[in-house]
């Protein structure tokens, strides 16, 4: 892994992280019409919703504004640096087998901006899951130094 590689890859992947948690409303406004389900809730469910909804939105900032600010620090093979990858990484891959696994069976508008949108954002989610699992195995060979095979 060369120095100029990981950091364009990270920061590159970084930008991407803010723009979904920037585009994330707009999504689940316009494509996935989200808000008028959510009313068909108690309001309690209601506000559970919403909070997930922030969540994501929120930790999909982070952390790439993490990616953007400590770029060298996410590939420094400390014990930090294992942790916050391996975070980052199982979330995105999270995201990418729950993509896999559940969301082929829903229909998303046939509008072409939408397919064309849900191609370009399950790419960036692979990304994210790539980079940051490279980044984790990277972090795990040299803080605990083991051999390449």
């Amino acid at each position: 892994m060369t120095t100029l590689t990981t950091n364009w890859l990270i920061i590159l992947s970084g930008i991407g992280q803010i723009f979904t948690a920037l585009i994330y409303p707009y999504i689940r406004h316009h494509v996935f019409d989200w808000y008028n389900d959510v009313k068909q809730l108690k309001p309690l469910n209601q506000e559970i919703c919403k909070t997930y909804g922030r969540y994501i939105q929120g930790l999909n900032f982070s952390f790439g504004l993490i990616a953007i600010v400590f770029t060298n620090e996410l590939k420094e093979q400390s014990a930090l640096a294992i942790a916050l990858t391996g975070l980052i990484a199982a979330y995105w891959v999270g995201k990418v087998a729950t993509q896999i696994a559940y969301y082929p069976m829903y229909q998303i508008p046939q509008r072409k901006l939408f397919k064309i949108g849900s191609y370009g954002m399950n790419a960036l989610f692979a990304l994210f899951a790539l980079v940051n699992s490279a980044l984790f195995i990277h972090n795990l060979i040299g803080y605990y130094k083991l051999p390449l095979l």
